[in-house]
């Protein structure tokens, strides 16, 4: 007797989409669709367009569908602990996006169209599979949060220079190609990698960064 066949992919209908839509404390329509087992975004949430939040966290989702493109007044996409690997270009229509969650997904590149959304503020991209990012990330003028922890980044990528209002950078747990010896590089898991803002940082804290500073600086000048 063969295998019995495989559990049928859950579905949602558009009454139940519905159901699933509640209002923020500030007032904000949210569609909520996280935990809802579902394999693929159901056509009926397109009638849904107008909301300002859309989460989709904690599915079996491989692939968004092209027409999360008519989504363009939503300012908050959670899509963390997903399948996803890949994006669909037309997420770059997103231009209302103030933050984007697509932590915990097996990406292992980004659309450069991710550098249209130039109003976010906020963008987890941690436990991926990321070695690089796309140059117009450095677009995103108004980004002042950026997780990149548990990836595949040996170095911090060039574009992040160009992010002034970039507050909080966490790179924890990357395999960061260190100096050791003049001429060799050695890679480490980097178990606590963060950035933040000098601005944010008190007195305190900013003293102690200065002289991790110059440990580094005195032991550069060693080495050469």
């Amino acid at each position: 007797m063969g295998k019995k066949a495989d559990r049928k992919a859950k579905t949602l209908t558009l009454r139940a989409v519905q159901d699933c839509v509640d209002l923020t404390l500030d007032g904000r329509r949210r569609l909520d669709l996280s935990l809802k087992g579902i394999t693929a975004v159901p056509k009926c949430v397109q009638k849904l367009f107008d909301m300002d939040e859309l989460d989709l966290s904690r599915n079996l989702l491989r692939k968004i569908p092209d027409f999360i493109k008519h989504f363009v007044s939503i300012t908050m996409l959670d899509l963390h602990s997903n399948y996803l690997e890949e994006l669909p270009v037309s997420i770059g229509h997103l231009q209302a996006l103030k933050a984007l969650n697509l932590c915990n997904n097996r990406l292992t590149s980004l659309p450069s169209e991710l550098g249209l959304l130039t109003n976010l503020h906020i963008l987890y991209l941690g436990l991926n599979q990321l070695t690089a990012l796309p140059g117009t990330i450095g677009n995103l003028k108004e980004l002042q949060q950026l997780g990149l922890s548990d990836n595949l980044f040996t170095c911090v990528p060039s574009c992040l220079g160009k992010l002034k209002k970039l507050e909080r950078l966490n790179l924890d747990r990357n395999p960061l190609l260190t100096q050791q010896m003049p001429g060799h590089k050695m890679a480490v898991a980097a178990d606590s990698f963060c950035m933040v803002k000098e601005s944010l940082l008190c007195e305190k804290c900013l003293d102690k960064c200065q002289t991790q500073k110059e440990k580094m600086e005195n032991t550069e000048v060693f080495w050469n």
